[in-house]
């Protein structure tokens, strides 16, 4: 039997509405089926739980039941039914497997049993459980049964709290309350963070730093129970505290804690780390559960120089580690010190850029494979930092697509492919398509649509003169958004591309739901083609692709062709446009104008 502690709670003052019954009735109960007069009422409003089994000792039998907050006028409460009222209290709250047979003696035991751990210590409060029990309830659902038991309140805390009463408590208290964890009674983050300003106080020369926390914790909690969950925490407490490895820890939140630890080498620290948490990967309440964790860890060198800044760089470690089946180490790095330092800086200076119009679009040419006319082009950022040097995308790319920066960027590239266009419609030049990058991050924006409109409208170009790529590597929380958000944008008139297809996960479910009009094979699928690294293989992935994308009535568009010899063999195998070097590398918008739109 599977015991969920879950919590202590309080009820107010309540009115129990209910029907007598028959030993039938409460055995179907625990089969789902609640007495119509009962059901009708549940989440009704007003009502504080569900309808349960309760045991009240003034009724002197079981009944079905449903309780209603009083005297409300606004609450239509249930006349033709019985009621009594019932007087605030406190109750624990346990879960259980419904195929567990429940009576009042079982209940009884189960609690006696419970008290005997004295698990209901709070924060706050603490709770002790009654000898003359005037109320029991249990509700049903989802093959669990969830039961009620009263306590009474033997020190109340939150009084002297909420008051702000601080005369009630003593300098220790107090001390305790600023400096230690109510859960575990370990230190906190408080406490250990005047290690790391004045370590020297400690006699501490040097250490490293590691920062952790339980990887699906939130599962513990749910389904083993806030009182396992936290009998996991005192666990972590208790081995960091033994550990020789440890020299100060505290828990800094949740499931998440922080250790200064002795230095040694890398792989060395690894492996003490990987044992610790080993030691601490089981489960008390079900041995079969496996406890992983997943920790960053900030070398010796890099802590003394981060000083109380140190936890930032080992949660940027700790970010790093994925893989939800194992525990990981991951060892912070200068790397990943420069990247964080250039990604704070650029997202503080983007607006600086922006305003001196440092954002460049250049344009990478789609041909015709076949007449090797032009078919359009792609629009690609560049950014011309401080106008003294050009910077790669990857340089600024991926650190504003982690924030609403990339929103600006997409933008601007937007608007200035439409002044583009707005000016060689003017100026009576040929007009070929031009795509550009959608942003996954701004298909939850609801404003999205709207906003994109506009701006085309504003410059008065042809919809049909847009083309939206959306990256197929990418990871969409909600598919089906996505599809209605592509839908809505190709019923305005846009054009729709997949990038990078071959990329991702899901392809070819992909391929049959979203409305796009050109698949774009990634370069990785061009590389080895009509080259000395080529292999059968590859070819037939290949035209299979192509025979895909035409079946499907998709322009079928190559990415990355960089030699006559891959362009003859796409052209042998089906696919109609080339995108890449071949035929041009992206240039400036002037040079794009001047080469293709004589």
């Amino acid at each position: 039997m599977l015991i969920n502690k879950l919590n202590q709670l309080y009820k107010p003052e309540r009115i129990l509405y209910y029907l007598e019954v028959s030993p039938e009735e409460i055995k179907a109960f625990y089969n789902d089926v609640v007495p119509e007069s009962i059901n009708r009422y549940a989440n009704a409003f007003g009502t504080y739980d569900y309808p349960g089994i309760f045991y009240v000792e003034a009724l002197k039998k079981e009944v079905i039941g449903i309780e209603f907050r009083p005297d409300d006028p606004r609450i239509k409460y249930p006349a033709e039914l019985k009621s009594i009222p019932l007087d605030a209290s406190f109750f624990y709250s346990v879960e259980i497997d419904g195929d567990v047979e429940i009576n009042y003696p079982f209940i009884k035991e189960l609690f006696t049993e419970i008290a005997k751990e004295d698990n209901a210590h709070r924060p706050y409060s603490d709770l002790r459980i009654k000898d003359d029990v005037k109320v029991i309830s249990v509700f049903h659902s989802y093959k669990k049964n969830r039961l009620l038991y009263e306590w009474k309140l033997y020190d109340d805390r939150a009084g002297h709290i909420m008051c702000d009463d601080y005369t009630k408590f003593e300098k220790e208290e107090l001390y305790k309350s600023a400096f230690t964890d109510l859960i575990t009674g370990n230190y906190n983050w408080n406490h250990l963070e005047a290690y790391l300003e004045v370590p020297a106080d400690k006699g501490i020369a040097d250490y490293a730093f590691a920062h952790f926390d339980i990887k699906e914790f939130r599962v513990i909690n749910e389904a083993y129970g806030h009182i396992a969950a936290n009998k996991v925490l005192s666990n972590i407490v208790k081995v960091m505290n033994e550990s020789d490895l440890v020299i100060a820890s505290g828990r800094c939140h949740n499931d998440n804690f922080a250790m200064l630890i002795k230095d040694m080498p890398e792989d060395e620290l690894v492996q003490k780390l990987l044992d610790f948490f080993n030691s601490l990967s089981r489960l008390e309440e079900d041995p079969n559960y496996k406890i992983y964790y997943k920790c960053g860890v900030v070398p010796m060198k890099r802590a003394m120089l981060s000083g109380n800044r140190v936890a930032d760089f080992a949660k940027m470690a700790q970010a790093l580690a994925t893989n939800q089946k194992q525990t990981e180490v991951v060892i912070y790095t200068d790397k990943m010190h420069e990247d964080l330092s250039w990604g704070n800086y650029i997202k503080a200076y983007v607006e600086t850029a922006i305003e001196q119009d440092e954002f460049v679009v250049y344009l990478q040419p789609k041909f015709d494979i076949n007449s090797e006319h032009i078919k359009g082009a792609e629009a690609l950022i560049r950014w011309n930092y401080k106008n003294k040097e050009f910077l790669p995308p990857y340089r600024f790319i991926p650190y504003f697509e982690k924030d609403a920066s990339i929103a600006k960027i997409d933008d601007i590239v937007l608007k200035k492919v439409c002044a583009s266009l707005k000016r060689w419609k003017e100026e009576g030049k040929p007009l070929y398509p031009i795509s550009v990058n959608l942003s996954r991050s701004r298909l939850y924006n609801e404003n999205l649509i709207d906003n994109l409109v506009s701006i085309v409208d504003y410059y008065g170009v042809d919809h049909k003169l847009i083309d939206f790529e959306l990256t197929e590597s990418a990871t969409y929380d909600n598919m089906e958004h996505m599809i209605s958000v592509l839908e809505e944008l190709r019923s305005r008139g846009f054009k729709i591309s997949m990038d990078d297809f071959g990329t991702g996960y899901s392809s070819l479910s992909l391929l049959t739901r979203m409305p796009i009009d050109t698949l774009k094979i990634d370069k990785s699928f061009v590389d080895n083609v009509a080259s000395r690294n080529e292999r059968a293989e590859d070819t037939i992935v290949l035209r299979h692709i192509i025979t895909l994308a035409k079946e499907l009535n998709f322009v079928c568009l190559a990415e990355g062709a960089e030699t006559k010899e891959q362009v003859d063999r796409l052209r042998t195998l089906g696919c109609e446009v080339i995108q890449g070097y071949y035929y041009s590398k992206p240039i400036p918008i002037p040079e794009y104008e001047e080469k293709y739109l004589r």
